[in-house]
């Protein structure tokens, strides 16, 4: 038997080694699988048994009837789902057990202060990794205003686990960014990616405060709005939280939400027969030359009709312009 690849969903050597006995065998009937996985009866029912309750296999008929796996693709759905679930379950115990980090702060009397008043943070590095710790442990809300007009690539692709990470297990993300945002296709496409999963977005005309919270105990801004290489401070006192949190809560209300935003600015524009053809060609076929060749353009037009798209769509890649075009319905 090969290496134990489904044990990453909880499935042992034994429960693996019959499922792939059945996709095999299907329709073997239950009664001498011992003797067939050169095991115990016991062990065999067992396995079988757990293959049955996780939906893996089913049985065709009354007692002594064969027995069918399930298509895998399927199968490996119901186990990624039960899984994912499973270690949901796991980071939201782990997480609201903050608890016990005051009970241990409790055992050292008075020699571990809880921080107080408000932390500088001046190296942009110590900044990011603090963001991610403070993102990690959150339990139940972050708040955050950003008056950024686009992310880049690098931006999206550093944010996403981060953001994802929190909103999987039920953290509440609450943010602001500028109206002008909603001229960049990428930034738009990845904020429409977190409200598919949960966020809850708005979007001002004029904003230039930079505010993070965190549970609302903690809440991180910039030394000077202007330029952030200043660093950072981060807020502890509930007194100056509690006003960084009414400040939010003021650009909130007056904000706008983001697809009724997006809805009321899209405009797709139309395109000529010649780009549709172009952006079909586009994302199915490998090379520019076969490409000019298959529309019977040369390479350097094909490649201006590209570059054109792209732009019109604000993607960083070719892979990124097709997700875009799918969004806008051109594809």
């Amino acid at each position: 038997m090969g290496a134990n690849v489904m044990s990453v969903f909880g499935i042992s050597p034994d429960e693996e080694e019959m499922y792939r006995y059945f996709l095999r065998n299907p329709g073997t009937a239950p009664d001498d699988l011992h003797l067939r996985m050169r095991t115990d009866r016991a062990t065999a029912e067992r396995a079988l048994e757990r293959l049955r309750d996780l939906g893996l296999v089913r049985d065709l008929g009354e007692d002594g009837g064969g027995v069918n796996p399930v298509n895998p693709e399927i199968a490996m759905v119901r186990l990624m789902d039960r899984r994912l679930h499973e270690l949901h379950e796991e980071i939201l115990r782990v997480t609201q057990s903050r608890y016990i980090i005051d009970a241990l702060r409790a055992e050292m009397g008075t020699r571990v202060p809880s921080p107080q008043g408000v932390e500088q943070l001046t190296d942009l590095a110590q900044i990011r990794s603090r963001i991610e710790d403070l993102a990690f442990f959150a339990r139940e809300e972050i708040l955050s205003v950003e008056p950024y007009t686009e992310l880049t690539p690098a931006n999206i692709e550093h944010a996403r686990p981060l953001d994802m990470r929190c909103l999987r297990r039920g953290v509440r993300i609450r943010n602001v960014v500028l109206s002008k945002a909603l001229g960049h296709g990428p930034t738009v496409a990845y904020l429409r990616e977190l409200v598919s999963h949960g966020a809850q977005i708005r979007v001002a005309d004029d904003v230039s405060e930079r505010i993070l919270v965190y549970d609302r105990r903690l809440a991180l801004v910039p030394v000077d709005p202007d330029d952030t290489s200043r660093g950072a401070l981060l807020a502890h006192e509930g007194g100056l939280v509690s006003n960084i949190i009414a400040l939010f809560e003021k650009i909130w209300d007056q904000a706008e939400d983001l697809l009724s935003a997006v809805d009321e600015t899209a405009e797709t524009p139309a395109l000529t027969e010649m780009e549709q053809r172009v952006l079909g060609s586009m994302v199915s076929v490998g090379k520019d030359e076969a490409g000019a060749r298959e529309l019977g353009i040369s390479v350097r037009t094909y490649r201006r009709h590209v570059a054109d798209l792209m732009r019109s769509l604000g993607a960083a890649s070719r892979a990124q312009a097709a997700l875009l075009a799918r969004e806008h319905g051109w594809i």
